[in-house]
């Protein structure tokens, strides 16, 4: 059995929502949602939380958990799970880089991660799109017939010239590595595609690499919170959730 760190960056720095990792959410830092449902997987054999800011490692220290203090300039979450896995340390196979911005994750998604990473260098999930196909904000992705990422793109893929039932497929932006991919991964060069799309995983395709694809069979609808409203949004859900959880006792 692969022994798999979960790892949660988190900054405080944001151009539309400064310090969103500390934001209120029934009396508690939408962090420390995260990491709870983090805990739940049952594939993961620690979580941590990875920050740049002094307030964050404070507010996760004190509520118990782990984090670990990573250089405010890296360029990306992934760079931040690297150089908090060296910080961390400890003998582990794989890392689940897990977004701090997603207070309702569903853990199963974390398990799905987790269990497709055998003989791939990444793992990553996505799920059938119904709606919005044009929007530049939801990354569409393609797959090869063994499960593998062909394209990610923020245009429509595939488009559909000829009369099909094919799916669009969202990608879900929670990824899995393997250790040693991890660590090569961060000293790959930027590359032309990633760069245009502005997507951090292209560069893993354009080096040649393999990202394994799963279907979610989760429907919980992983709402991130970018802005103020996103934050609003997600309190409703969770007082309709507790609401129901009442009313079911």
């Amino acid at each position: 059995m692969k022994k798999i760190l979960g790892i949660i960056p988190a900054r405080y720095a944001s151009s539309r929502f400064p310090g969103k990792p500390l934001a209120d959410i029934h009396g508690k830092p939408m962090i420390i949602h995260v990491l709870e449902r983090a805990k739940m997987s049952k594939t993961l054999h620690d979580v941590i939380i990875a920050t740049d800011d002094e307030r964050i490692f404070d507010a996760v220290v004190s509520s118990g958990a782990r984090a670990v203090m990573t250089d405010s300039n890296l360029p990306n979450g992934t760079a931040r799970c690297e150089q908090a896995l060296r910080i961390f340390g400890g003998e582990f196979d794989a890392v689940i880089n897990i977004q701090g911005d997603e207070p309702m994750l569903d853990p199963i998604m974390i398990d799905e991660v987790s269990e497709i990473l055998d003989n791939c260098e990444c793992s990553t999930l996505c799920r059938a799109l119904d709606d919005d196909f044009s929007n530049p904000n939801i990354v569409k992705v393609v797959m090869n017939q063994k499960g593998y990422a062909l394209y990610f793109s923020r245009s429509l893929i595939p488009y559909k010239r000829n009369e099909s039932n094919l799916p669009v497929y969202q990608h879900i932006g929670i990824y899995g590595y393997s250790v040693d991919f991890l660590k090569k991964y961060v000293r790959l060069s930027d590359t032309p595609l990633s760069s245009a799309e502005s997507l951090e995983q292209l560069k893993i395709l354009e080096h040649g690499y393999r990202i394994r694809i799963s279907v979610t069979k989760s429907r919980r609808d992983n709402i991130g919170v970018d802005t103020p409203e996103d934050l609003e949004r997600v309190r409703d859900l969770m007082n309709a959730e507790i609401r129901k959880g009442s009313d079911n006792k």
